[in-house]
């Protein structure tokens, strides 16, 4: 996929973790993914096709990992969300590379929109 049409895709899985490293050892043996380190708190993971990230500093959800969907437009897409009924349990923030939200669909799960485009 180009970054030309991510527009509103699934672009991350995101995994809260207790330890980063005890959990880059356990998926590098299991699967062969790669890592690649952002500082002490995140560090991303490819399994050759897909990205994601191992993160600490929130409590982990064995629930599952969290879904990150790429927007063009932060602001947009979290209103067309409120329009269809989410609700938002994190207002936008900023990160290095960009901004995000999170917000809990009809059903209850979690799931984040980021941006690397001001919110």
């Amino acid at each position: 996929m180009t970054l030309k049409n991510r527009d509103r895709k699934i672009d991350n899985i995101e995994f809260d973790v207790a330890d980063i490293e005890r959990s880059k050892l356990f998926y590098a043996k299991a699967f062969d993914w790669q890592h690649t380190d952002y500082g002490s708190a995140y560090t991303e993971f490819t399994d050759g096709r897909l990205t994601g990230g191992f993160v600490t500093g929130e409590t982990p959800r064995p629930g599952g990992p969290l879904v990150i969907i790429y927007a063009d437009n932060l602001a947009e897409t979290q209103r067309r969300l409120e329009i269809a009924g989410a609700v938002i349990t994190k207002p936008v923030f900023e990160f290095p590379g960009g901004c995000r939200f999170h917000f809990q669909d009809l059903d209850g799960y979690e799931l984040a929109v980021w941006s690397d485009k001001q919110a």
